[in-house]
């Protein structure tokens, strides 16, 4: 068969599927072809028929069908072919088949002429119709935006033989972001990198719109690796950001968001960075019960514990020495890098100065030192020797007599003078004397008394005890 009788059997065809279909009947079908200008939609066994290119798009120009798509479109012409059309638009439009429009959820094209009271005046085809102002937009905008403008509707209601019709344009804006939700979270998994605007601002952090109405949390946590105490000091509502799916609970519909992650974790780099013994500056973002919280560095964050502090006799007393937003030294005591954990120690002014021209002698045997009493035991007195470093005295070495009061005598917060007997090799465990001192003390006054004065013969070997008892005591 030639092409001239090929052309006339698609003619033939197209006429006869023509004359079993009427105009304003509706026709479901498949998209089989996109062209430049028009598709072509597979209407089963009545044949194909044609559509315009822009039936197929939203009112960005985006494609919102695809090939292979199923769509419902009403026959707007037989002559020649079948024409389908998905927004039933023209002055040439039948009441009969606006009726069907209403019947199907057709959408049909109108304009809107003039704001009114409530709503707008839209005409559609012959006719006017009402439409609210609620179900003119998603949003709410100044009303005369929308004078003039060329829409699609769905006619919600028509009474009276279409005397009175009232259409939403938001019903198919709506159904246009479900399908568009849909689409865009199958994009939305854990791990995923997208762009989205500042939709509003909570104390707990920032919601996110992603686009087709699907909303994402990124929480005050999320936003630095540094503690962030107002959300809107890092995002303004409004703006465009970039961030990282974190979790998505679809059954929920809640969806995580993460800003910092797209930068570098700065606890990666402290193990080369920081070590034990270490001093640096350093400052207090909060106090807690147990301890205060101090900032190294962006997103570094280490712990003062509350028994890292030399106690002042009062319950909490430390705390009065660090206020959010102290700065000072700071000793690094212990590391955990996995734990994301680094212990510190404030330096007090008077001890980095004392260490710095080598005034201050190390806590090691022998050593005599002013702590400050930390607590009592049943078996002893605690003593704050440096930041980290408590000492022992044990109650044999306070110097006071079984019958005495010891919290009297060495009462919390109060000075003390103290010689280290012990110090295990790790130097966590120290043993301390306050006897020791007074025993000591007593030794230098009777070493001074005999180069001052000449010592009587018989009275010699007295002193001599004395001497002896004194600097036995310290070598125990």
């Amino acid at each position: 068969m030639g092409d001239h009788e090929e052309d006339f059997a698609a003619m033939f065809e197209a006429s006869a599927v023509a004359k079993r279909l009427d105009q304003g009947e509706l026709v479901e079908g498949r998209v089989v072809s996109i062209g430049p200008e028009v598709a072509l939609v597979d209407v089963g066994r009545k044949g194909e028929a044609v559509m315009d290119i822009a039936e197929l798009k939203n009112d960005a120009g985006e494609f919102e069908v695809a090939l292979g798509d199923h769509i419902k479109a009403m026959v707007v012409s037989t002559q020649g072919g079948l024409t389908l059309s998905r927004k039933l638009a023209g002055a040439a439009a039948s009441d009969e088949q606006f009726e069907t429009a209403f019947q199907s959820g057709l959408p049909v094209e109108g304009k809107v002429e003039r704001a009114v009271k409530g709503g707008y005046e839209v005409r559609i085809g012959r006719r006017r119709a009402f439409c609210p102002i609620s179900q003119i937009d998603l949003r709410g905008a100044d009303p005369s935006a929308h004078e003039g403008h060329v829409y699609p509707f769905r006619i919600i209601e028509y009474k009276e033989g279409g005397a009175n019709v009232v259409v939403s344009r938001r019903a198919l804006l709506e159904e246009e972001q479900r399908v568009n939700a849909a689409k865009l979270r199958e994009k939305i998994v854990a791990g995923a990198v997208l762009t989205g605007r500042v939709a509003s601002i909570r104390e707990f952090g920032a919601f996110i719109d992603l686009g087709a109405g699907v909303q994402g949390l990124l929480h005050v946590s999320e936003m630095a690796w540094s503690r962030v105490s107002n959300p809107a000091e890092v995002v303004k509502a409004g703006e465009e950001i970039t961030v990282k799916v974190l979790r998505v609970d679809a059954e929920k519909q809640k969806i995580s968001l993460g800003l910092k992650q797209l930068s570098a974790d700065p606890w990666t780099r402290v193990p080369q960075a920081y070590r034990v013994g270490q001093r640096l500056p350093g400052r207090v973002t909060r106090v807690a019960e147990f301890g205060a919280f101090v900032e190294l560095e962006p997103g570094v964050e280490a712990l003062a514990h509350a028994s890292t502090f030399a106690p002042t006799g009062r319950s909490g007393g430390w705390s009065s020495q660090v206020a959010a937003g102290t700065t000072g030294t700071f000793e690094i005591l212990t590391i955990d890098p996995e734990q994301k954990r680094i212990g510190v120690a404030l330096i007090e002014e008077g001890w980095a100065r004392a260490e710095a021209t080598g005034t201050r002698p190390g806590i090691v045997p022998g050593a005599r030192l002013t702590g400050k009493v930390e607590r009592h035991e049943n078996f002893g007195v605690f003593v704050f020797l440096a930041p980290g470093r408590t000492g022992v005295i044990p109650l044999s070495e306070t110097g006071v007599a079984k019958e005495g009061d010891v919290r009297r005598a060495f009462p919390v917060g109060a000075d003390v003078e103290v010689i280290v007997l012990e110090v295990d090799p790790a130097g966590r465990r120290i043993r301390l004397s306050a006897k020791a001192v007074a025993e000591a003390r007593e030794a230098e006054e009777v070493r001074e008394w005999t180069e001052q004065n000449a010592a009587p013969a018989e009275g010699s070997g007295i002193l001599a005890d004395k001497l002896r008892s004194a600097f036995k005591s310290l070598r125990k």
